[in-house]
C-alpha cells in the first residue's frame, strides 16, 4: 500500500493568503502557464501547435488559429499579459500577427462562444460574424498595426486613425512586449509598453465578451497573463 503524503497546512495557508492578496488587489483571473490549457479552448489550423508549460503558453502555427479564454469577462476589466514574437531563424519563425480579440461574442449565441456548431477552426474568416474589438498588432506582414469594432454582421470598418503604419507601431522580433487590453467607462482601449496605441469610444459598447489570442503562421511565446477588475471612473491605463 503505498504511504500517504503528508499534509501540509502551512502550504495550504501560503497559497489561500497569496489568492486572498490577488483578489483584493483586484484580480479576477491569473494563468501562469505552468499547469497546462485547462483554462484555455484552442482553435487552430491543422498543423499548428500550442503548449502551456514551465510558465510559457508556446504557439507554433501554420494556417492560422485563435486560443480563448474559457471565462466570460464583464465590463469594467483590464487584460494583461507578455508577449514575445520569436524569431530564432527556425522553420515558422515570423514576425508579425501579435493580434487579440477581447469582449467577444456570437450574437447566435451571446451567452455560450462556444456552443456546438459555432464553425470556428483558425481560419480568419470564420470569425467575422463576432460583435468584439480586435487589434491586429504588426499584420500584413509586419507592415500595420489596426484597431477593429466588428460589428457582429461581417462587416468589420476601419477608420483611418485606427490603421498605423509607422514603424514604431510595429514588431519587434524577440522582444518581450506588455501588452494591456481595457473595457472600461464605455471605452476600449490598447496599450504596448506603456504606450496607449488605441482608444475608442463606443456607443454601443460591448459590456461582457470573451478574450482570445489571434495568430496566424508565426511564432509566440505569451507569459503572464491576468484580468483584472476596475472600479467605476478609474483606469489603470492612465
Amino acid at each position: 500500500m503505498p504511504a500517504l503524503k503528508k499534509f501540509r497546512p502551512g502550504f495550504c495557508l501560503l497559497l489561500w493568503v497569496a489568492a486572498a492578496r490577488l483578489y483584493a488587489a483586484g484580480f479576477l483571473f491569473h494563468d501562469d502557464f505552468t499547469n497546462g490549457l485547462d483554462q484555455w479552448v484552442v482553435e487552430q489550423r491543422p498543423g499548428g501547435t500550442v503548449t502551456a508549460t514551465n510558465g510559457v503558453l508556446e504557439i507554433r502555427d501554420v494556417g492560422g488559429g485563435t486560443i480563448w479564454f474559457k471565462k466570460k469577462l464583464s465590463a469594467p476589466v483590464a487584460i494583461s499579459f507578455q508577449a514575445t514574437v520569436v524569431d530564432e531563424q527556425l522553420p515558422g519563425d515570423r514576425v508579425s500577427d501579435l493580434n487579440c480579440f477581447w469582449m467577444a461574442s456570437d450574437p447566435v449565441h451571446p451567452d455560450d462562444l462556444f456552443w456546438a456548431g459555432h464553425g470556428r477552426d483558425g481560419d480568419f474568416s470564420r470569425y467575422d460574424r463576432l460583435c468584439t474589438y480586435y487589434v491586429g498588432c504588426g499584420g500584413n506582414q509586419n507592415s500595420t498595426t489596426r484597431f477593429r469594432r466588428y460589428l457582429g454582421l461581417g462587416p468589420k470598418p476601419l477608420q483611418p486613425e485606427n490603421d498605423l503604419r509607422d514603424p514604431r507601431f510595429l514588431l519587434q522580433p524577440n522582444h518581450g512586449y506588455h501588452i494591456e487590453l481595457e473595457a472600461v467607462n464605455g471605452m476600449a482601449r490598447f496599450r504596448r509598453d506603456g504606450e496607449n496605441l488605441f482608444e475608442f469610444s463606443d456607443p454601443r459598447f460591448l459590456q461582457q465578451g470573451w478574450f482570445g489570442f489571434r495568430f496566424v503562421n508565426n511564432h509566440l511565446r505569451i507569459r503572464n497573463f491576468a484580468v483584472k477588475t476596475i472600479p467605476l471612473g478609474a483606469s489603470p491605463l492612465k
